[in-house]
C-alpha cells in the first residue's frame, strides 16, 4: 500500500503521552483509518521547547493588548518559545508535509477558537489562534489542515482527506517538473471535483489555463493551485455534487437504454432529496463506466478522491 503522504500531527493525537497531565488525546479515526494510508509526522511543541511531562498548565493570556502563552498564575512565559518552533518546523518540514492535524483547543495547537483569558483570569474569550500551529498555517497557506474535533463531522473529514491527497499530487507535479502540458492535464483530471465544490472557480481557474504557453509559467501555476486550494476548501454541497452528477450522466446518453437512463436519473434525484448518500449514484456511474469505457471519465478525481475504505462519502 502507498503511504508516500505525510501528514504532520500534534504528538497527542497519536496515543503519545506528551499532554501537561501526562496524558494524551488519541484520534481513533487518525490511528485506526487513515493511518493505512498516510505516515505521520508527530510533533508535541510544548515538549519541543523543553517544557516537561507533567507540567503545570499554560494557556493564552492578554496582557496590555498582547496574547502571550504562560502559567495561570502570569508566570513562565513561552509564546515566543513556541512561536520560533513552529517557525523553525514550517521552514524545515512544511514544504514536505501534504497536510497537518492540530489538537482542539490547544493554546499552542488550535487552529481557531482558542480561549485567551484576562490577566486576572476571571474571564476569557475564545478568539485565539495556537501559537505553533498559526505559524505553521501562515508559512504554508496551500497546506490542508484541520483539528481532531472537526474531523468527527463528516462532510470535514472527507473534505479534509480530499484535499490532502489533491495537495499531495500537486507535490508531486512540481517535484517531477512543470510544464503547460502536465499543468493543463493536472487541471483536467479534477475538472469534476472542483466543479462539485466551487462552480466559478472551475469556469475561471479554466479560463486561467486557456493559453499558457509562453507565459510565465511559474506565476500562472501559483495562482492556479492558490485557486484551486481555496475552492476546495468548503465541502460541497448536495445542490452542487448533485449538478456534477447530472454532467457526468451526460456522457451515457448514447450508449444507455431507456431504463438504465430512468434507474440512473432516479439515483441522482434520490441524492438530491437527501434520501440517499452521494457513493450511490456514483457506484452506478462507475458501474456504466466499465462497461462503457470512456478514458477521459475513468481518470476523473472525482470518482475516487481518497481511498475507498475510508469510507468518506458513506455519509455524505
Amino acid at each position: 500500500m502507498d503511504k508516500s503522504l505525510k501528514i504532520g500531527i500534534s504528538a497527542c493525537l497519536t496515543g503519545e503521552k506528551v499532554r501537561f497531565d501526562s496524558g494524551h488525546k488519541r484520534s481513533n479515526f487518525c490511528m485506526d483509518e487513515l493511518a493505512k494510508h498516510v505516515q505521520y509526522v508527530p510533533f508535541c511543541p510544548e515538549v519541543a521547547i523543553g517544557l516537561p511531562i507533567p507540567r503545570p498548565t499554560i494557556r493564552q493570556v492578554r496582557k496590555d493588548d498582547v496574547i502571550t502563552v504562560c502559567r495561570p498564575d502570569g508566570s513562565g512565559e513561552v509564546g515566543n518559545d513556541l512561536k520560533n518552533y513552529g517557525q523553525q518546523v514550517a521552514q524545515n518540514q512544511g514544504q514536505h508535509l501534504d497536510g497537518f492535524i492540530f489538537c482542539a483547543k490547544s493554546p499552542s495547537c488550535g487552529m481557531e477558537r482558542v480561549k485567551v483569558f484576562n490577566e486576572a483570569g476571571t474571564g476569557n474569550t475564545s478568539e485565539g489562534v495556537g501559537f505553533f500551529s498559526s505559524e505553521i498555517m501562515k508559512a504554508n497557506p496551500l497546506l490542508p489542515c484541520e483539528e481532531n474535533g472537526r474531523l468527527n463531522d463528516m462532510h470535514l473529514r472527507e473534505n479534509f482527506v480530499m484535499r490532502v491527497y489533491v495537495y499531495h499530487s500537486w507535490r508531486k507535479l512540481r517535484e517531477s517538473g512543470l510544464s503547460a502540458h502536465r499543468l493543463t492535464t493536472f487541471h483536467s483530471l479534477h475538472k469534476y471535483l472542483l466543479m462539485s465544490h466551487n462552480y466559478q472557480a472551475y469556469r475561471d481557474l479554466g479560463r486561467l489555463l486557456g493559453s499558457i504557453e509562453g507565459d510565465d509559467i511559474e506565476a500562472i501555476a501559483d495562482e492556479y493551485i492558490l485557486g484551486l486550494m481555496n475552492a476546495l476548501k468548503k465541502p460541497a454541497s448536495r445542490k452542487a455534487h448533485t449538478n456534477t452528477l447530472m454532467h457526468l450522466q451526460g456522457y451515457f446518453k448514447q450508449h444507455l437504454g431507456k431504463e438504465e437512463k430512468q434507474e440512473l436519473r432516479a439515483a441522482i434525484e434520490d441524492y438530491r432529496q437527501g434520501l440517499v448518500p452521494l457513493y450511490v449514484p456514483l457506484t452506478l456511474l462507475r458501474h456504466h463506466l466499465t462497461v462503457h469505457p470512456n478514458p477521459y471519465l475513468a481518470q476523473q478525481v472525482y470518482f475516487n478522491p481518497h481511498p475507498n475504505d475510508l469510507k468518506l462519502r458513506y455519509g455524505i
